[in-house]
């Protein structure tokens, strides 16, 4: 089946303009069985998805709902969890990979750095801090970008092989010039979340590939100057700000998920904790529930 893994919607991303539906209709005009939404720290995308699935015309096609979280420090990492599971926890930007990756597989998700080897500020080789023993628990590792250059999705082709993890091809498209451009090939039934999760954990055969946009040095050099400025900008002006906010917030969202979830399990080890995410969404009714 023909997957693009890796696309940003405008209903959860702000640098986007294709709406949900404007890339359902493209991917199937192109053949694709489907893409995944992986917005930046947002699930809005998805829920746009949640509102029109039903439409008799997209029965056959596939969704994925995913998210590109920004660590702080490995870069983008795309996540993607089970069915139906929407942890608001990977709405608040800037927790360290490490976290990222105790609480997604936690969960029963998976997850792998975006454009590993693309704009520093933004990837995890850019990173001259990155603890590479991380590498190992990665599930995944995105070896094509359609916004990255041949020698980056090389690079990042050689990472995922060295680490011996399933790749992952993505258009990264914020503009509908780039649907279609890259395309994660699985030899499997894909229909779901979980489908895809299943795929990659049993060593399914997944292959990678696409066209790069390909640019000039000069507007090259633009985006990469962009991109760093921007991050200063956010994440050591801005941010600033607002981090005592962001911190007590995740606080608040990771009590739940590390302490009364894993002491809930240790009293019932048979118990599936996905049900109780699902049904308490983590509000603060259910908190006092599952504490008291």
């Amino acid at each position: 089946m023909k997957f693009d893994l890796h696309c940003h919607t405008k209903e959860g991303s702000l640098d986007s303009r294709v709406s949900v539906r404007e890339f359902v209709h493209k991917f199937m005009a192109l053949g694709f069985d489907g893409f995944m939404i992986s917005d930046h720290n947002s699930y809005k995308g998805c829920k746009a998805w949640d509102a029109i699935k039903d439409d008799p015309r997209y029965r056959n096609f596939c969704v994925i709902r995913g998210i590109e979280y920004d660590t702080k420090d490995a870069g983008h990492i795309l996540v993607i969890m089970p069915d139906g599971l929407y942890l608001r926890i990977l709405s608040i930007r800037g927790m360290r990979c490490s976290k990222l990756i105790k609480i997604v597989h936690f969960f029963g998700g998976i997850l792998g750095p975006a454009h590993p080897f693309g704009v520093a500020s933004s990837s995890l080789m850019g990173f001259k801090n990155m603890n590479m023993r991380l590498m190992r628990k990665f599930d995944f590792i995105e070896t094509f970008n359609t916004c990255e250059s041949p020698e980056s999705n090389r690079r990042a082709a050689i990472l995922a092989e060295d680490c011996g993890v399933p790749t992952f091809a993505g258009s990264d498209s914020h503009v509908s010039e780039y649907i279609g451009m890259a395309c994660t090939e699985i030899d499997a039934d894909i229909r779901c979340n979980n489908d895809l999760i299943a795929a990659v954990k049993s060593g399914t055969k997944i292959t990678a590939g696409g066209t790069e946009r390909g640019e000039s040095k000069k507007a090259k050099k633009k985006e990469h100057w962009i991109g760093i400025l921007s991050f200063k900008l956010y994440n050591r002006g801005i941010a600033k700000l607002i981090s005592p906010y962001r911190k007590i917030k995740r606080r608040t969202l990771l009590r739940p998920i590390v302490h009364n979830n894993v002491r809930h399990i240790r009293r019932k080890k048979n118990t599936d904790i996905r049900k109780y995410v699902v049904r308490n969404r983590y509000n603060n009714d259910s908190n006092k529930k599952m504490s008291g």
